[in-house]
């Protein structure tokens, strides 16, 4: 017991000591990326909530209760930067599918409490930012797809920003929605098979209205998308991150900024 006790209080010495030289080496990073350019559109993975948990010693679900608490921090941090277009990936179609029932609750409840959040956040207003929620929504329960509906309908207007949140998402998924969405349309006449480009089909994709992603972040050190905007990320920039998603840091995302900087963006050209 007398050991933890001085563990833990090296650690809050420890931490408060790297506090300036963090405040420093932020300033530093601010320098680096001021002058931009930046990202239209940022795709965010934030993955790592359990691992963390169970790292810290807390239950799983305390990991996605932090996890969210983090992406309302990070969305303020990406709409400073004026970023006009973010993509969340709340949930994976496999997570709604397959994670046991008591923690696809505690999801979803975190999911509901989110978007009851958003539709009284004052950003959402003040800069104008339209909301869209998209995904297989059958998996989700019919009043988080109620409220998202209402916020969709509160938002609709609003031009200046767009927040995506994809839930119960899966781009393999979302590109078989929209084969289908142009099959029908071709058999009744409103389009012409011939006539189907890139651009066509992607006003097809759940993103519609949206630029491709021009960068995305996923978290926990994982190197792979996941089935995230499998279309759309065809020439995003990747960048993957070690830290876990609650303790994701400013100086993390001025990081990715800076490396997304530094990159030649030819698509394939």
């Amino acid at each position: 017991m007398d050991r933890m006790r001085i563990n833990k209080g090296l650690f809050s010495v420890s931490k408060f000591l790297m506090r300036p030289i963090y405040k420093i080496y932020e300033k530093m990073l601010w320098l680096q990326i001021k002058n931009g350019p930046f990202p239209v559109h940022i795709g965010i993975i934030p993955d790592g909530n359990r691992r963390w948990a169970k790292r810290s010693g807390f239950d799983p679900k305390q990991g996605h209760e932090y996890g969210y608490q983090r992406i309302k921090e990070v969305l303020k941090w990406i709409w400073e930067l004026n970023i006009r277009y973010v993509t969340v990936y709340a949930m994976s179609s496999e997570n709604c599918l397959y994670r046991p029932l008591d923690e696809r609750e505690h999801l979803f409840n975190i999911v509901k409490k989110g978007l009851q959040e958003l539709m009284n956040m004052p950003d959402i207003h003040e800069k104008k930012i339209q909301v869209k929620v998209f995904g297989r929504l059958e998996l989700v329960p019919k009043d988080i797809v109620e409220l998202a509906k209402k916020i969709e309908e509160q938002t609709k207007d609003y031009r200046e920003y767009r927040l995506n949140i994809a839930l119960c998402y899966g781009g393999r998924q979302e590109i078989l929605d929209a084969v289908r969405k142009i099959v029908k349309d071709a058999q009744s006449g409103k389009i012409n098979p011939e006539s189907i480009n890139e651009e066509t089909f992607s006003r097809y994709l759940y993103t519609n209205g949206c630029p491709d992603p021009d960068l995305i972040i996923r978290t926990s050190g994982e190197v792979r998308i996941s089935n995230f905007l499998l279309w759309q990320s065809a020439y995003s920039e990747l960048y993957f991150c070690e830290a876990y998603w609650p303790e994701f840091r400013k100086i993390d995302f001025w990081r990715a900024i800076r490396s997304y900087q530094r990159r030649e963006r030819r698509y394939g050209r």
